[in-house]
């Protein structure tokens, strides 16, 4: 049992906001995006990457279109200020990409750090020192003036370094870090006073970045705080207010996009929620939210797997399956309700229509996934699933009541081996069961030939291994074909018989198994609903060929072995 918690914790505290105004707000456009990656995320890997890794993981987030990237904490190592001078000195950053890097609000970090921007076209001086009470009273012992002026003093000489660089573009970015956990009133004034150090206008503006370095409360409490501040800061007109979640409390996701409602225009994270702890809001996530919402994030995601590898790479964490957007699973349905659903949304979808697909909150497509992936058969699925991966990958589209027959046939075989099946396996169980019988009855050939104004034919079939040729007259190929059984003593009844063609996805197999079906003749399928006289059961037998009288024939013969049970659906390995 936990223990009592109102014993050991305090609630934190309402924020006294009266007539707040971000709840009514709805978030219109993309904010500022600053990717902390290199820093925030690698800092917290078990072994950070080397330089060929974050190279490529720059390289990466310059292409997903991050014109803000936090590259280093070049004070912390030689490692990382050694990055930050090749980035530069080889040529490696766009014009239109700003670099960020993190000092602590210290005389010799400080100096270090603008150091290793020498040369930079445009560059972000990152300090932050903490305000909180337990960091004044605990760790560093000092009062609020004198943190206060830690911060202005660290800003005066970033001010003083900066101004005899001046062939680069220099802005400042200042965190109150624990802002979260500060006193309002004391946040503002040590944001006032650093934006003052600077010179803060307009034309100059000053990032007060305020992040939850720590969740402490609820997402509305954030977003109060962030409200509280974009109402009382001296200099709004020339301060861009910036946010930098963490996710203790599981919640980043929600407090950034309530924080911009609430006035933050800049947003600081990482790909998949890395970072310390549980990590950095996710702006992979936040992004596509936006997307989903009709918003265009402004960041280029539509190859969301080649971000998921890349970022596996280089940080050498995986992507949870489950993760939003990106997960390996998240676009699946193994449910057999889900299946259904989402199978008749294909169908109803208008491709000139807005997205309004059952379980589906974007179109798996516009982030470069395959609908391969969207519906996965195990033995929770049920006839949507099962069909959905034949008629996508093989091109059979399968009247209702053969639906809910083959899906027992393929519920029988994950019951039986209890695993997940994918889209060939459902295949090679299709092909055994109706196809390509281990049966009584094998076709062999047909022969059309009219007979007192009826049709007649003249079957080839091989009976329990004997060749046999039956003759019979009807109202149609089908109807003469039923006659000709009866000459075997096979007596079947049709109820129920459907023809289409098939239109096989590139570049799947075909279904006849002759490789590719580009070039091929057109393949028809008939599906044909048979019964044994006297009893009420039936089965499906199925054909395929590029004749659909052939085809038909042979959905007869299929159905008549399995009507008579001499056919047991096979089962796949």
């Amino acid at each position: 049992m936990l223990k009592n918690p109102a014993t050991k914790y305090r609630a934190f505290p309402a924020i006294n906001l009266p007539n707040r105004q971000w709840p009514s707000q709805t978030i219109t456009h993309a904010p500022i995006w600053m990717s902390t990656d290199l820093r925030d995320g690698n800092q917290s890997l078990f072994e950070p990457m080397n330089g060929e890794r974050k190279m490529q993981m720059f390289k990466m987030l310059c292409a997903i279109g991050f014109k803000e990237i936090e590259v280093a904490f070049p004070s912390a190592s030689q490692t990382d200020f050694d990055f930050v001078r090749t980035l530069i000195e080889d040529g490696h950053i766009p014009d239109d990409v700003t670099i960020i890097v993190l000092t602590q609000a210290r005389e010799h970090l400080i100096r270090r750090t603008v150091e290793s921007l020498r040369g930079a076209k445009k560059a972000i001086v990152h300090v932050y020192n903490a305000t909180s009470q337990p960091f004044r009273d605990v760790v560093f012992n000092m009062s609020k003036d004198e943190v206060v002026t830690m911060a202005v003093n660290a800003v005066a000489l970033i001010k003083e370094l900066t101004a005899a660089q001046p062939d680069t573009q220099w802005q400042l970015e200042y965190s109150p870090e624990t802002f979260t956990a500060t006193e309002l009133d004391f946040a503002k004034q040590v944001c006032d006073a650093v934006t003052e150090t600077w010179g803060a206008t307009p034309d100059n503006k000053v990032i007060l970045n305020l992040p939850a370095t720590v969740e402490v409360a609820t997402p509305n409490v954030y977003a109060d705080q962030i409200e509280w501040m974009h109402r009382y800061l001296a200099r709004r007109d020339s301060v861009i207010i910036s946010v930098h979640p963490h996710n203790d409390r599981g919640t980043a996701v929600a407090a950034t996009e309530l924080a911009l409602m609430a006035g933050a225009e800049r947003v600081e994270g990482c790909l998949f929620g890395h970072g310390e702890r549980t990590g950095n809001v996710d702006l992979v996530t936040l992004a596509l939210n936006l997307y989903s919402q009709g918003i265009s994030p402004n960041l280029d995601f539509s190859d969301v797997n080649s971000v998921a590898r890349t970022v596996e790479y280089c940080t050498q964490l995986p992507v949870h399956p489950r993760h939003p957007y990106v997960g390996d699973l998240v676009f699946t349905a193994f449910s057999g309700s889900h299946q259904d659903a989402i199978k008749k949304g294909f169908s109803a979808q208008q491709a000139d229509s807005y997205w309004n697909m059952p379980y589906l909150p974007i179109d798996p497509a516009d982030v470069g996934r395959s609908y391969d992936s969207v519906i996965r058969v195990n033995s929770q699925s049920g006839k949507g699933g099962v069909s959905y991966l034949l008629e996508n990958s093989y091109g059979i589209v399968m009247p209702r009541r053969l639906q809910v027959e083959f899906s027992g046939v393929v519920q029988q075989h994950t019951d039986q081996h209890g695993c997940e099946v994918n889209a060939n396996d459902i295949w090679q169980l299709f092909d055994q069961t109706y196809l390509n019988q281990q049966a009584s009855i094998a076709y062999q050939e047909h022969h059309l030939f009219e007979h007192d104004k009826q049709q007649g034919i003249r079957l080839v079939l091989t009976i329990d291994g004997t060749t046999q040729i039956l003759t019979g007259h009807g109202n149609g190929p089908i109807d003469a074909s039923v006659n000709a059984l009866q000459h075997a003593g096979i007596h079947i009844q049709v109820r129920s018989y459907e023809e289409r063609s098939i239109n096989i996805p590139s570049p799947q197999p075909s279904p006849t198994g002759r490789g590719s079906n580009e070039g091929s003749h057109a393949q028809a399928s008939a599906f044909i609903e048979v019964s044994q006289h006297g009893l009420t059961t039936s089965q499906y037998g199925v054909g395929i060929d590029s004749n659909i009288i052939t085809a038909s024939v042979k959905a007869l013969i299929s159905g008549a072995n399995r009507v008579m049970g001499q056919n047991l659906a096979s089962k796949v390995g």
